[in-house]
């Protein structure tokens, strides 16, 4: 007992020392995550840094996968060595070379490992079905780092890795018909595995694991079953009723078997009469009640309709007849006379009182009540027709065809051993680079060839484009131009230049269907394009057009084929001409359709523009009419001008409040360069403004110069004008400048451009039109009957008109708003001919006018440039003084 009592003594001791010292060390740990609250470590982070750990690892994987198919015959001798590749992975490249690795530096993008990783997983392992490792791993770093689960993680593995075994022998078994080693499609696992189950079972044994395998998994995932179609049952016939109908259950109680429309009449006591049903099988026959329609409403429905017969109480008529529609039974009611109602009959066959049914009223039609001058406009275009613009040249004949010359057969010469040679040099040359190419294809053109190249996977596109010289030496060709990749098709194009170029005459363009039919606003037939194709383009929507070339390579032909396209295509009362020529020789030919076709300003003797000041003036002029035609287009409430014609020529738009047909006004600048150099902002400012806005209302730009420079095409006139046009240049800066691109520094003159609209780039080879043609053209237009004049734009008073006339100026003849506008003048202290137009709502010419006799009077200065004239008179009352000292008081 004594030692038994030491014992549990000791025993005790010890469990409280035990205790003591445990409690002791966790106010330790406490005090140390007191000290150090950021250093705890708990699961839920480790949780957390698996999860991204897993994710991080499932890109790391898909990025060496990925770069394995392209890179792995580059990596083949770093990561298969006698010595195992694994030993070279901390190697540098001299012992890499010294052991005999041909190629130390790892193109896999995730290196030296990641071609490791890849090497192991894909061709030792399981082929391209080793991506499933990348799902798994986001499957799994994404529950445990978000806590979401995408998919069940149980489920999740065995598929994947019963589809990694199966996917791998399935392509193995395929690919074995092919190779007869292994290759990383399949992996060396499913190669071996295949090559082991065919020398048991034979490849149709392998075939029936194959299909057994998939047809179990998805009867396990899906439960999918295998039953024959059934057989389609002899349709009953119309007497014979199902065996099963309870006898004792009246027919117009059970679902209807067909339902028909009845008519209730008028009579104070209507009864439904339901058809007797025979039966062969029966022999007793079952009929409904007779007077269904006097039985007391809410007991018949008690009876008809059992789910509702507890709530009839707090039910109104309608629900009742709901409920009844939603059961398929007829509710019976006592009917009012004159109450005819159309409903669903229940019964097998209903009988149809011998009285004609009553049809409802239809509702009236929906009319549109039309205001006066939509009625006003109906009633002309009955009496007159709609207006025709061309009736005032009703004559008019469109040029033919035959004032163009035919310069040939316009065939392409180009023959097969010149497509050969070409193709076996391009192929040679890339080979001497170690480019490899799976397939070569010729577009022939009318200047130049397209050879459309497919490279070898693995090939970077930047190794091609960079031989662009080395190219162009072995075919010896004037200039090449590489499009790697060209758009919307998967391959590498290659311009090679025929040596024979073929010229496309304009005549070959303008008797082509796509160009006789077509429905274009302001159709151009710029030439064809480089697989020999009509390109004709529409002004109207472009809007403007940006043209630039270096001397003599065709940049005045595609002028003129732009202008012969449209004097093919349009009247003379829809579309008109400003043609400015600083040269004086490039636009004279047209001077001849001057009364057709050209537009000028008032008291001008010459159509065609060749000073830099009247370009000034004209330009401006343009510019009131591009604001006329936006009020015109806003009194009318459309937002183009196509609408605003269109609604004109329907009457729509009357003539006395201003409205007049409007015809497309096309402005072409010959040499853009010259009037930048002398004008400056005084031509960039307008231009700009009409590129910005003029677009819809039909006004249309086509500026041309021989130097497409900074300075002459500013970034204002770039922004305004998507529509570039490019003829070869000397440079490549010249090319960005005009294209944003390099390729027309490549071009080979003679009319080959570069059209780019947006995006698109588009080579093609400019219609040729010579100037005899040119001239046969005007003079068949000049030589018919034409307008009095040319078309007369908007008059416009320029700044040296403003001081001219205040040497003349008549006190006694004052216009009648002076004094209104030298009090606006004082009262602003600004005196522009602009603040007048704006707040007295005058127009530009009698503004003009009126500064003029401001100045002449003494109200403000001179004309300053750009500045704003200087106001002489301080105030009100002196002005006040001044004027009735003008007066004469």
């Amino acid at each position: 007992m004594l030692i038994r009592g030491n014992q549990i003594k000791t025993n005790s001791f010890r469990d409280s020392k035990t205790s003591k010292s445990d409690h002791s060390k966790q106010e330790v740990k406490k005090q140390k995550r007191e000290l150090f609250p950021k250093l705890s470590f708990n699961n839920d982070k480790a949780v957390k840094i698996t999860g991204l750990f897993l994710l991080l690892l499932a890109i790391y994987f898909f990025v060496a996968f990925c770069s394995y198919l392209f890179t792995w015959e580059e990596d083949m001798s770093y990561v298969v060595d006698a010595n195992g590749g694994w030993n070279n992975l901390f190697k540098t490249s001299e012992e890499l070379k010294s052991n005999g690795v041909l190629n130390p530096d790892i193109q896999n993008w995730a290196g030296k490992l990641g071609a490791l990783l890849s090497h192991q997983f894909i061709y030792q392992w399981f082929g391209i079905s080793s991506f499933i490792f990348v799902f798994i791993f986001t499957v799994l770093g994404y529950r445990l780092l978000f806590k979401v689960t995408l998919f069940p993680i149980v489920k999740t593995l065995g598929y994947s890795f019963f589809l990694l075994i199966f996917s791998s022998l399935f392509i193995a078994y395929f690919h074995a018909y092919i190779s007869d080693y292994p290759h990383f499609l399949e992996g060396e696992f499913g190669f071996y595995l295949n090559q082991l189950l065919k020398a048991q079972i034979g490849s149709a044994g392998v075939a029936g694991i194959l299909a057994f395998s998939a047809l179990t998994t998805l009867v396990i995932a899906y439960n999918i079953d295998f039953k024959l179609p059934e057989r389609k049952n002899r349709p009953a016939e119309e007497n014979e009723i199902d065996e099963e109908i309870n006898i004792e259950e009246p027919v117009y109680q059970r679902n209807p078997i067909r339902r028909t429309e009845s008519v209730i009449s008028d009579d104070d006591e209507a009864e439904v009469q339901i058809a007797p049903v025979f039966n062969k099988s029966l022999e007793n026959v079952v009929t409904p009640p007779v007077g269904v329609a006097d039985i007391d409403r809410k007991s018949s429905v008690s009876q008809l309709i059992p789910p509702i017969a507890n709530n009839l109480d707090n039910l109104d008529d309608e629900s009742i007849e709901e409920a009844a529609v939603k059961t398929e039974f007829e509710i019976p009611v006592n009917r009012k006379p004159g109450e005819n109602r159309v409903r669903e009959s229940l019964a097998l066959e209903t009988v149809i009182p011998d009285q004609e049914p009553t049809i409802e009223d239809q509702e009236p039609e929906f009319t549109v009540q039309l205001s006066e001058e939509e009625a006003k406009a109906k009633d002309l275009v009955e009496q007159f027709g709609t207006y025709d613009p061309t009736l005032d040249l009703s004559s008019y004949k469109h040029p033919t065809v035959d004032l163009l010359e035919n310069y040939g057969v316009n065939k392409i010469a180009v023959d097969a051993e010149e497509l050969e040679a070409n193709k076996n040099k391009i192929v040679e040359t890339l080979n001497n680079y170690n480019i490899e190419i799976d397939k070569i294809k010729a577009t022939i053109g009318p200047t130049v060839t397209l050879y459309e190249i497919i490279p070898a996977p693995g090939v970077r596109i930047s190794k091609i484009k960079n031989l662009e010289d080395d190219i162009a030496l072995s075919l010896a060709a004037l200039g090449i131009r590489i499009i790697a990749p060209m758009p919307g098709k998967g391959t590498i194009g290659i311009e090679v230049p025929n040596r024979h170029p073929e010229m496309v005459p304009m005549r070959s363009i303008i008797t082509t269907e796509k160009f006789q039919k077509t429905e274009m606003d302001l159709p151009i037939a710029l030439g064809k394009t480089i697989s020999n194709e009509v390109f004709i383009a529409d002004l109207a929507k472009m809007p403007h057009m940006l043209v630039a070339g270096a001397t003599g390579q065709g940049k005045s032909v595609g002028i003129n084929t732009i202008l012969v396209s449209l004097l093919y295509k349009k009247h003379p009362s829809q579309l008109k001409f400003v043609l400015v020529d600083p040269k004086k020789v490039e636009l004279t030919l047209f001077k001849k359709i001057e009364r057709h076709f050209l537009a000028k300003l008032p008291g001008e003797e010459d159509a065609i523009i060749t000073d830099t000041k009247k370009v000034i003036n004209t330009l401006n002029s343009l510019c009131i009419e591009m604001d006329q035609r936006y009020d015109l287009l806003k009194d009318a409430g459309v937002r183009n001008l196509k609408e605003y014609n269109t609604k004109f020529i329907n009457r729509k738009l009357n003539p006395n409040n201003g409205h007049r047909f409007l015809p497309f006004i096309v402005l072409v600048v010959d040499e853009f360069a010259d009037l930048m150099m002398t004008a400056g902002k005084e031509v960039e400012t307008p231009i700009a403004r009409l590129a910005q806005l003029a677009r819809a209302i039909g006004i249309h730009l086509i500026i041309a110069t021989q130097r497409p420079s900074v300075n002459i095409i500013t970034g204002t006139i770039k922004a305004n004008f998507p529509a570039r046009l490019a003829f070869r240049v000397t440079s490549k800066i010249d090319s960005r400048t005009i294209l944003d691109t390099g390729g027309a520094d490549q071009l080979i003159g003679k009319g080959d451009m570069l059209l780019s609209t947006g995006s698109d780039l588009i080579r093609l080879q400019c219609a040729f039109v010579d100037t005899p043609e040119v001239d046969n053209v005007c003079e068949y237009i000049g030589e018919q009957r034409g307008y009095p004049s040319a078309f007369m734009l908007p008059e416009y008073v320029g700044d040296e008109g403003e001081g001219g006339g205040a040497k003349d100026f008549d006190p006694d003849d004052r216009d009648p708003l002076f004094e209104d506008a030298a009090r606006l003048i004082v009262m602003h202290q600004q005196g522009s001919t602009s603040l007048i137009q704006r707040k007295l709502k005058l127009g530009y010419n009698r503004a003009g006018r009126i500064i003029d006799q401001l100045e002449a009077a003494g109200v403000v200065g001179p004309f300053e440039g750009s500045k704003a004239r200087e106001v002489l008179i301080p105030d009100d009352y002196a002005l006040e003084q001044f004027l009735d000292t003008l007066n004469g008081k």
